[in-house]
Parts: structure tokens; sequence; C-alpha cells
């Protein structure tokens, strides 16, 4: 096994992007990577959709008002992201300047007209290393983004340890987050947009359940963020300053809150990370090394380019062993009938003993 990773620190940025502006969202993020990497961070986590906007109309907006939906869709299309494009080399440039890992949610520009909501990651030296679109959009976002392409999320083997990342509610699919502990993650990053105690509840148990650091890193969007020009404003509550209030908040491996909440403000958390601790914190529980059962339960990932689990190569296969006294096609047991895979699905499946 490789020498454990140094502890390092890490910052999560709550802030709120310049609404609908592509060019001056992207400046405040390079300033923002600045600050945090000033700050002494080395692994930086901005919010999900931080350029050019999250689409927070869809929670609000009547699909009657279709002027006002065709008109934000124009104008998220003429500001989405292009991957790559001249801002992931602002990006890249901003990750190299302050000798950090990056890892930032945006709205990337399909090819004809189409949206994504894709996080980045970038390392030190700028380069952008990963881009991945969100598996599946959470209800109104899906009349503003599509569901992205078969590729499951992958781990990197970075200096720090090993970091992952799940868009927003992403990290409610758990065998998402099976697919990201078989990598061996050491540190989750976790851009979103939900701010709700639930979702700080999960942050926690995530952390628990996979013996790993969480990042939850949310905008902070007040109501006078959103022009007076968008007609769709009317539809927010006038007597709340707040639109996301943000609670970002950084866990550690035994699901105890280092940093945060953050509420109502934006600011920077910051919090030392000691990839160690992800290893000492098993010795109770890991779900899927020792408190696994291979014999009883079976996983496997149908999205492309992930890399195997860390020890795949060494784990025997297990034959399975007949109950005493019981012959093939015997009375002493009734086969199981055969179930059908249902196709593109990654799903683990008791098997009935």
């Amino acid at each position: 096994m490789t020498d454990t990773p140094k502890p390092f620190l890490a910052a999560a940025i709550q802030s709120a992007s310049i609404f609908m502006d592509r060019t001056r969202s992207t400046d405040k993020a390079c300033e923002l990577i600045a600050e945090a990497g000033r700050g002494g961070a080395r692994l930086i986590v901005l919010p999900e959709a931080f350029i050019p906007s999250y689409p927070s109309w869809v929670w609000v907006l009547p699909l009657t008002e279709r002027a006002e939906w065709g008109a934000l869709h124009r104008a998220m299309v003429e500001n989405a992201v292009q991957v790559p494009g001249p801002e992931t080399g602002r990006l890249g440039a901003a990750a190299r300047a302050a000798g950090a890992w990056v890892a930032i949610g945006v709205d990337e520009a399909g090819p004809t007209g189409t949206i994504y909501n894709t996080i980045l990651w970038f390392d030190p030296s700028g380069r952008l290393v990963e881009s991945r679109r969100k598996l599946m959009p959470t209800g109104g976002e899906r009349m503003v983004w599509k569901a992205g392409e078969a590729v499951a999320p992958r781990v990197h083997d970075t200096p720090l340890g090993r970091l992952g990342g799940l868009l927003c509610w992403e990290n409610y699919m758990p065998l998402a987050r099976y697919a990201m502990y078989q990598q061996g993650m050491q540190v989750l990053v976790a851009p979103t947009w939900d701010r709700a105690e639930p979702w700080i509840a999960s942050m926690r148990h995530i952390a628990r359940e996979g013996r790993t650091y969480v990042i939850g890193c949310c905008q902070a969007l007040r109501r006078d963020d959103i022009p007076d020009s968008r007609p769709f404003k009317r539809f927010l509550a006038a007597d709340k300053e707040w639109v996301n209030d943000g609670n970002s908040v950084i866990v550690d491996p035994d699901g105890a809150v280092l940093a945060g909440p953050l509420a109502a403000k934006a600011g920077i958390l910051y919090a030392e990370i000691d990839p160690g601790r992800t290893l000492s914190s098993k010795w109770i529980f890991d779900c899927v090394g020792h408190y696994q059962r291979d014999d009883v339960f079976e996983f496997r990932v149908r999205g492309e380019g992930v890399p195997p689990a860390p020890d795949a190569a060494v784990r025997p296969a297990r034959a399975r062993a007949k109950p005493a006294g019981t012959r093939s096609g015997g009375a002493g047991r009734r086969a199981a009938p055969e179930r059908r895979k249902p196709a593109g699905s990654s799903r683990a499946r008791a098997r009935k003993r």
C-alpha cells in the first residue's frame, strides 16, 4: 500500500454567481479561487451550476408563462459554458495560480441548444482532468438540463488522496455512492442547490457510511441578486431576503461537522482533511470491504470509463456452496426463477439462498 497522504486544507466557497452572466460569473469564480488559495486551501469546491447560474426559476415559474420560459432558456443557452472553451481555460489558470485542485459546477452548452449540468475538475497545473454531466436532473431541472451520458462517476488518485464528486441529488443515488466507495474515495465533493436540514443530515450520513470526508457546497442567493428585469422574480416571496441561504458544510469520516453549516451569508468554509482518518475509521465499518457480503449481494457498474476498485484484481471469485444433502435439480431445494436484467441499468441484487 502506498504512503498515506498528509493532512491538507480544503475550502467550500458559498457565494452567488452573477445571474445569467457567464463572463462576470467566471470572473467571480476566479477571484474566489484566488482568495481560497491565499487562505491555504489545496482543494477548493464551488457550488453546482455556478457559471452562469442555477436555474432557480424551475421551482416557482408556472409552465403557463411560456414566453418567460423561452426567454430564460435562450439566456441560459447564450451564457452556457463550452467545454473545453475560454471559461475552462480561465478556471484552469486560476487553479494553477492557487496551486490547488478545483471542483466547480457549470451549465454546459450542448451543440444544438441543449444544456447539461456538469462538474469540472482541475488539477494544480490547471489541467481539466474531468468533465462529467449529471446523471439525472431533479424534478423541474429536467425542463432545463438533459440527463448526462452513461458515464459513471470516477475517483481521482491525487497527492491529496482519492477525490470524487457527485452533483446535488446524485448523492441520493445509493449505487452511485457505492461505485465511488469501491474506488477507495477519501473525499467526496457535493456541489448542490439543496440547503434543507435533511440534506445536511444526508451529508453526515454519507460521510459515516463511506468513511469519507464530505464537502457540501451551495450557493447563497438573495432575492436582490436576481435582476428586476426578469419577470419570474415576481413569483419569489417578496418578504424573504434569501432564495437560497446556503448551508454549506464540511463533515469528517465519522459524520461530525467540521465547518458550517454556513447560513444566510456568503463566505468560505475551511477545514483540515486528514486522509489517514478515512483508514482508521474503517476498523469498525467498511461497506465495500469487511462489512460487505459478496456472497449475498452483487454489484456492478455498466457506465463507461470507471477504473476497477483498488482491490478488484486480488478479490477472488467465490463459488456458491450447495446446501448439505441437496442434489442439483433435486427436491431438496427449489430453483429460483430466472430474472431478466433491465437493459442499461446498474443494480445491486440480493441472491436467494
